[in-house]
């Protein structure tokens, strides 16, 4: 893809905001839209062009990017930008919001806009350094000079599967970093130190899920985590993933807290 085509960029989040900072230094026109509208500030000064509404970002765009927070977000913000869409537009949303959403925001589109699912596996500071793992439903050439500069890409099939396929890992994530939370309440329970029992644990099969709930750099809000298990859960029956989110919502406090906190505060269990 041309450097040169016109990119905008809608929801810049702790995900979003670093993603857009990454294509604008790689030289593409970027123009920019949050609901907060500060939240742009630094790639305003960085070179960003800023645009007060959803629709004023994507018209006479090339490549429209969006990472919004949920399925309810995504619709809202594709009921005020899909009308300025020009045909030829490729719409690239790297939320998480499930197959389900994907095929509604489909069957929305304008004649000769394209939708590509492409959600992202990594947390912040993967989106800093360009080492996302995106996962794509749809034909990712015409935007994969864009997602190069994000990370790596894996095509899934056609139109969705990309949206199903994030929806299993980060699920599968999400429910290892809770079970790394009960092993060690169990562990506190037996009197064992928290840190040997995380040693034990990163030496087996849970290794990938002791690193992320040990992670400093990652910020994965609670509450996002909360909605992905929930668009898991709405398809399927999971009563591991459903105690999860039992879990995961039962104290509010920790709704903004990086998902690491759910283990690192899980309470110790009664002893029997």
């Amino acid at each position: 893809m041309d450097s040169k085509q016109k990119i905008a960029f809608l929801g810049l989040g702790g995900m979003g905001l670093p993603m857009a900072r990454r294509l604008l230094a790689a030289g593409h026109p970027l123009t920019v839209w949050n609901r907060t509208a500060a939240k742009a500030d630094a790639l305003v000064d960085a070179g960003a062009v800023r645009a007060a509404t959803p629709a004023d970002a994507v018209r006479g765009a090339d490549v429209v990017l969006t990472m919004l927070a949920d399925p309810p977000a995504a619709l809202a913000v594709a009921d005020a930008m899909l009308p300025a869409l020009r045909p030829g537009t490729y719409w690239v949303d790297t939320s998480t919001v499930g197959p389900d959403t994907v095929r509604t925001l489909t069957g929305r589109l304008p004649e000769g806009v394209t939708l590509i699912d492409a959600p992202v596996m990594g947390s912040v500071d993967r989106a800093e350094t360009g080492e996302l793992l995106i996962f794509v439903g749809g034909d990712a050439a015409p935007v994969r000079d864009v997602l190069d500069r994000l990370g790596t890409t894996t095509v899934c099939g056609g139109p969705g599967t990309g949206a199903a396929l994030k929806l299993v890992l980060i699920n599968a994530a999400i429910g290892g970093v809770a079970l790394v939370g009960e092993a060690l309440a169990l562990s506190d329970a037996l009197g064992l130190p928290r840190r040997s029992t995380l040693d034990a644990l990163a030496a087996g099969p849970l290794a990938g899920a002791v690193a992320r709930a040990t992670a400093t750099g990652a910020h994965f809000p609670v509450a996002l985590a909360a909605k992905d298990v929930a668009l898991a859960t709405a398809v399927a029956k999971l009563p591991v993933l459903e105690a999860v989110h039992r879990a995961l919502t039962e104290d509010p406090a920790l709704a903004g807290e990086d998902l690491a906190a759910v283990a690192r505060q899980a309470p110790a269990a009664d002893a029997r």
